[in-house]
């Protein structure tokens, strides 16, 4: 049986054979879109022959799946490759499009013919009860799922549904995997192959791109479209300016430029100096950024290098990372720049940081020590009678809410894994602890 791609759009389904005969006027990007594994770059850590997806793929023992990656970095390329190795019907459903009565159309196809690979694009823009409508084909095996986002499926995704689903994460392409991309596409496709091609700069080409293989090959096409059908094609950064009408800063978002310059925002905030920060922002933003990844480092660097000298950080940096989600460009530079200044004129401490590490690295060191005793849960009369919580406090009965008891395991009484900043704050904490502690752990 001939795999197909069924697609389904409102009123309209139409069906795609998988052995595709490429017409010219599809999109560069659809001509050589991918066939087979050895053709996918970019997705190695998944991919490469041993790994976790090529020996699925390989056993044809395929599990409902989700697909979590940037746009453009091959998630429906794969859900279209993995239904041609399967010799399934393959049923493309966009969630902007789609609802419960396009998903129970599939689940009913799908008892008439067998089992059927359900594509779900956007899944994360399906509500729960949309999302449950998925549940029972998914787990007696009717269709096999596989669920593509931009989103993290932890937030996005119901629990029912990612508990009987296997997550696979899909990277940003970075530039070689760019530049293989485009030059393999370049010689396979019949229209540009047959051309004389020779791009002498990369950088504008690969900022623009922004990690998304498809907008490369599209950006590819418009500026390839420049020249006349037999004219010997140049691509450098001044035409890509030029075409695009914007200028190109030297920043590779999959690349060297990229780390500097987060690392030099990201330090100029730590260092207090609410200028630079700002600055290093604009480059960012200028370059085209992800707006969400600039929101997501200042939320990490609010506990890492602000923590308790000024809780009310991370809550800003929170409120930031989602009002950026919501709002997007151009508005959103106005609220990043507000909560980057804010966090650089925030007192610093790297407390919390340094305390997680330390415990971590005894953990790391001596294993599972035992819970003691009186810390332990009794929900069973058996544990009771082995002395599970015997002997624990309840603080709140004590004077000040607070008795002094031991809450580390034996061997590691008294190790002291925090250590308060030399700020207001966490002074306070530290005076704080010292009527508590003062003997035990020396504060």
């Amino acid at each position: 049986m001939q795999p197909f791609l069924h697609y389904i759009h409102e009123d309209n389904e139409f069906e795609i054979y998988m052995a595709f005969h490429n017409p010219p006027q599809k999109p560069f990007s659809e001509r050589v879109r991918p066939q087979n594994i050895a053709e996918v770059f970019g997705q190695e850590h998944l991919l490469a022959p041993g790994s976790p997806l090529f020996k699925v793929i390989q056993n044809k023992n395929i599990p409902s799946m989700i697909f979590w990656g940037p746009p453009g970095v091959g998630k429906t390329t794969l859900a279209r490759i993995i239904g041609n190795e399967l010799g399934l019907h393959v049923y493309y459903l966009s969630a902007i499009q789609a609802g419960v009565a396009e998903v129970r159309k599939v689940i009913e196809d799908a008892k008439k013919i067998g089992k059927v690979l359900l594509f779900l694009d956007e899944i994360h823009r399906f509500n729960k009860s949309q999302q449950d409508a998925l549940l029972g084909a998914v787990e007696n095996g009717t269709i096999i799922l596989i669920g593509a986002t931009t989103e993290n499926p932890s937030f996005e995704v119901n629990n029912a549904l990612l508990s009987r689903s296997q997550v696979y994460v899909l990277n940003e392409l970075d530039a070689s995997a760019l530049k293989k991309i485009l030059l393999e596409a370049v010689k396979k496709d019949e229209w540009f192959g047959s051309k004389q091609i020779e791009i002498t700069e990369w950088e504008a080409l690969l900022a623009h791109s922004g990690g998304d293989g498809r907008k490369l090959l599209n950006l590819f096409e418009l500026l390839a479209n420049q020249f006349d059908s037999n004219a010997r094609i140049s691509i450098d950064n001044k035409l890509v300016e030029e075409v695009l009408q914007q200028r190109t800063l030297k920043y590779d978002k999959g690349g060297e430029e990229h780390y500097n310059v987060i690392s030099a925002f990201i330090k100029s905030i730590r260092g207090s100096d609410p200028n630079a920060a700002v600055y290093y922002l604009a480059r960012m933003l200028h370059a085209g950024e992800q707006v969400t990844f600039i929101a997501r480092r200042m939320l990490i660097l609010a506990s890492k290098d602000i923590g308790n000298a000024n809780p009310n950080a991370l809550l800003l940096a929170s409120q930031c990372f989602d009002a950026v989600k919501v709002i997007g460009n151009p508005e959103s530079r106005i609220i990043l720049s507000q909560c980057a200044i804010y966090l650089a004129c925030s007192p610093k401490s790297n407390a919390s940081y340094l305390a997680i590490d330390e415990a971590l690295a005894e953990v790391e060191k001596s294993g599972n020590l035992p819970v003691p005793l009186h810390l332990r849960n009794a929900p069973t009369k058996l544990m009771k009678e082995l002395n599970y919580g015997k002997d624990y406090s309840y603080s709140h009965n004590y004077e000040n809410n607070f008795i002094e008891q031991e809450f580390l395991p034996a061997s590691i009484s008294g190790k002291k894994f925090f250590e308060p900043g030399k700020n207001a704050r966490e002074q306070e904490q530290k005076q704080f602890l010292k009527t508590r502690w003062k003997e035990k752990y020396g504060y």
